[in-house]
């Protein structure tokens, strides 16, 4: 007898695994403002081609209503073509998953503006020639790296969607936050120059350099884990996430990590 009974939890349990459906996520890399060669229209037919059961943006609850609809319609790509999208196909759900008051966080903890005032310090010590020949190349190799990022995305959306693109993604990023720093610690100038923060307490531009690195890694991971919980929420849907393409490779690398051993599946928008 307990044989069978065993047999039958055995048979249960294979029959449970096959019956559960495959949750599919489909990250992709988007353009904020409309452009020729990505604008609403254009996003919109892609989501049209994918079918999706939710769409997740790059915005955190402020922006959406308690039954998650937009509070308003922005000139950004991912907003026109959600709405467009869903005024089609109405049983489509919207949900958000940035960092919650991100701007304000950066604000507060002093990351912002220091991260654009050390930026801009680079380049002038750069252009008066006062780096060192190291400092001048990490500067002048993180400079060069936006530049096939601007050409891919002056080109169709699978050209800003596959993994070298995501690859020069994570290298200029590597180099803003990580080899940007080796100038920041050690070079004087970022250690007595000073950003006040809301709360009246001054921070150096390096502290402050240094926050907006880690805050970096903080704001993707955070919202790797945001869709994550969407998606086993959701189990058997087919979830759209729109991202800025820079946040891509992060998003991507994260969400493989958090979907190991689970009946989710990552695809790109034009695979079959």
């Amino acid at each position: 007898m307990n044989k069978i009974l065993l047999l039958l939890l055995v048979l249960a349990t294979i029959l449970s695994c096959k019956t559960e459906k495959t949750t599919e996520i489909i990250v992709i890399g988007t353009l904020h403002k409309p452009e020729s060669n990505f604008n609403p229209e254009i996003l919109f037919h892609i989501l049209e081609n994918i079918q999706p059961d939710f769409i997740l943006e790059e915005l955190d609850t402020s922006f959406f209503t308690s039954d998650f609809k937009h509070k308003d319609v922005s000139n950004s790509n991912e907003r026109m073509a959600s709405e467009k999208y869903i005024a089609k196909y109405p049983t489509t759900k919207l949900r958000p998953y940035e960092f919650e008051g991100r701007n304000e966080y950066r604000i507060n903890i002093g990351s912002r503006p220091t991260d654009g005032l050390t930026t801009k310090l680079i380049d002038s010590l750069n252009n008066v020639d006062l780096l060192s020949e190291t400092e001048a190349e990490i500067h002048n190799k993180y400079k060069a790296l936006i530049e096939p990022l601007i050409i891919v995305a002056s080109k169709s959306p699978e050209n800003f969607n596959n993994p070298s693109t995501d690859s020069i993604c994570e290298e200029r990023q590597y180099y803003q936050y990580t080899m940007l720093s080796k100038i920041t610690n050690q070079r004087n100038e970022f250690a007595t120059r000073f950003h006040t923060k809301p709360n009246g307490e001054k921070i150096s531009y390096r502290d402050g350099y240094q926050l907006a690195g880690d805050f970096w890694d903080l704001r993707n991971q955070t919202m790797a884990k945001n869709i994550m919980q969407i998606s086993e929420q959701q189990q058997g849907k087919k979830i759209v996430v729109l991202c800025g393409f820079m946040h891509r490779y992060y998003i991507l690398s994260e969400l493989k990590k958090l979907t190991e051993d689970k009946n989710i599946i990552i695809k790109e928008f034009y695979d079959k």
